[in-house]
């Protein structure tokens, strides 16, 4: 074993055979063999299968071909090769703590002690041969554009400067793409669509606009979400250009009619966009460079964007260009950061992509960039509090209704989601279920991923599932009563809900998931203009920095409406990325 004959040589030559005695375990490390574990994933189960030696892990094959394919894929490639250079499963600091790669930890951990090992002797060994790190290579790269964050927004802008023919660099600190946009499970709100005049839906881009500021409780920048508004429908037309058509519309909260645009099949529209988008760069050659950092952003004399510092795997860069389109999304994965605008969080569960650390904020901070609404953070109110995992807005918009631990309604499900957050977290525990029947599972693709990773309860009958769930049968099955009643006389004398209401809830089996709000979006961020262009503290735009996404605020004010972050990353991804290249062109 190479790390091993290294300590071996390093012991003998500096403290001598006692000390080695010392630091190597008395007795083999493991039982020579093949074992095999698995463990429940995001969307199924992973398999490990890994070979051991007498003293060393010699194989590590993993099978995550259930998970969605961008996540489970890379996170399958990069933690074999962790797993086999560490010779240990605990390897968590590398894999970005995603439900996948927890799960490959968990099984691979699993066949490690079914061979016999102690894992604290493999980490304390690891700790003792990692040794120094190998000095890095400094390389100086030139080009016209940096883009840094390869999720939809970052993603988004690199296709566009690909199309238009522009040297750049895609940077990505995560060992695989996507970020926050694969925690996406509803859809992009849009007006005027041509899906939507085929559908027979009257919208208007002043509508869209209307809605988002009144969700956002008027303190959007009107500007912005009227760039927003305006521009959606040129956006589904660009995501049909490459195959990432979005023609299933429904109704999501804070919307006046239905506009929220989704997969045909329902699902998830985050990661159908990640996977779309990544197919999209492959097919036009681009590499994202993963696992790669930027640090700090460069200006010259003048105070025009210049360069970025950034450190990979094996070297340290400083990219020379012309321009830079930050894509770094929020912070709302970093709770020291998150707490200095709002300490009331504290301890709250996110539901987050671990790379939302506001690095591109505090990057651009550095360079007098001003900040908007960055106290505004948003709880989503269907979060599973165990997982993390969101349960999208759909599911309501759907028809799904939320039940307190009474067993009775307590709120209109799609109010905005500051609003249904509160509701809930007035109720005993703070928390509540939400509710719904195989028909409206049959119709949406996206819970079945919430029924495999084994978050649903489900019972033949209302009275069951209620004994399930500790509530009193009779009051739950009244409060369904009511509810298809409501549904039938399209009236909610209750709470006033008018949407969502297009199917009843009479399909046996019935299911229910617990949930409770959990941080979702970071509304705040750098101020940008209807150009995508950075605005620092004196009202000017900073040259030849832009940026699109969640890093940015003004579009989405006090409340982000479900829908509205798609838009937000595929529309200012574009125009930062036209505004870019308008830039280095001049």
């Amino acid at each position: 074993m190479k790390r091993l004959i290294s300590l071996v040589v390093a012991l003998m030559m500096f403290c001598g055979a006692s000390a080695l005695s010392e630091a190597l375990p008395a007795e083999t490390l493991f039982t020579p063999g093949t074992y095999e574990a698995e463990a429940q994933g995001l969307l199924s189960s992973v398999k490990v299968q890994i070979t051991v030696s007498e003293d060393e892990i010699t194989d590590v094959s993993i099978d995550a071909t259930g998970e969605t394919p961008t996540l489970g894929g890379a996170a399958a490639e990069m933690l074999a090769g962790a797993i086999l250079n560490a010779q240990t499963p605990n390897v968590d600091s590398m894999s970005g703590a995603t439900v996948t790669s927890k799960a490959i930890i968990a099984a691979a951990t699993e066949a490690l002690e079914a061979a016999g090992a102690d894992i604290a002797v493999l980490d304390e060994f690891r700790r003792d041969t990692d040794g120094a790190e190998t000095p890095k290579e400094d390389k100086t790269v030139d080009t016209e554009i940096v883009i840094i964050g390869a999720g939809g927004a970052g993603m988004t802008a690199a296709i566009m400067a690909k199309q238009a023919g522009k040297d750049f660099v895609i940077l990505e600190k995560m060992p695989y793409v996507g970020g926050n946009t694969t925690k996406a499970t509803g859809g992009m709100n849009a007006s005027e669509t041509h899906y939507q005049k085929e559908q027979g839906i009257e919208d208007s881009s002043a509508l869209f606009a209307a809605d988002t500021m009144k969700g956002g409780h008027a303190l959007n920048d009107p500007k912005l979400v009227a760039m927003l508004a305006d521009s959606s429908s040129d956006a589904i037309d660009w995501l049909d250009t490459i195959g990432a058509d979005l023609p299933k519309i429904s109704f999501s909260g804070g919307a006046s009619v239905n506009r929220i645009h989704a997969p045909a099949d329902g699902s998830g529209v985050g990661n159908y966009l990640v996977d779309r988008f990544s197919a999209k760069l492959a097919e036009l050659g681009v590499e994202v460079m993963l696992n790669t950092k930027a640090t700090e952003l460069l200006v010259d004399g003048e105070g025009k964007i210049c360069g970025v510092k950034a450190e990979g795997p094996d070297a340290n860069y400083t990219f020379n260009c012309k321009a830079v389109i930050l894509a770094t999304g929020g912070f709302g994965a970093n709770e020291d950061m998150y707490t200095q605008f709002r300490p009331d969080l504290k301890g709250t569960v996110t539901t987050n992509a671990p790379g939302a650390t506001g690095d591109g904020i505090v990057m651009a901070q550095a360079l007098g960039a001003d900040l908007v609404d960055i106290e505004q953070i948003q709880l989503h109110p269907t979060v599973e509090q165990s997982t993390s995992m969101l349960i999208t807005e759909s599911v309501r918009g759907d028809g799904a209704i939320l039940v307190n631990q009474k067993g009775e309604r307590f709120t209109n499900e799609l109010l905005t989601r500051d609003a249904v957050s509160a509701a809930e977290l007035a109720q005993e525990g703070q928390y509540a279920y939400i509710l719904f029947d195989q028909n409206l599972r049959d119709h949406l693709k996206a819970i079945e991923k919430y029924v495999k990773a084994e978050l649903t309860v489900q019972a033949d009958t209302i009275e069951g599932l209620a004994e399930q769930l500790g509530i009193d049968p009779a009051v739950l099955a009244k409060t369904l009563a009511d509810w298809n009643e409501i549904v039938k006389n399209q009236r909610d004398t209750q709470f006033g809900r008018t949407t969502g209401m297009n199917a009843d809830l009479t399909t046996p089996p019935y299911y229910a998931i617990k949930i409770a709000p959990g941080i979702h979006h970071t509304m705040g961020g750098v101020k940008i203009d209807t150009a995508a262009q950075v605005i620092n503290t004196e009202g000017k735009p900073i040259p030849g920095l832009f940026a699109a996404g969640e890093v940015t605020g003004g579009v989405h004010g006090g409340n982000r409406l479900g829908g509205n972050a798609v838009a937000d990353i595929v529309i200012f991804g574009r125009i930062a990325a036209e505004s870019a290249i308008e830039y280095v062109g001049k």
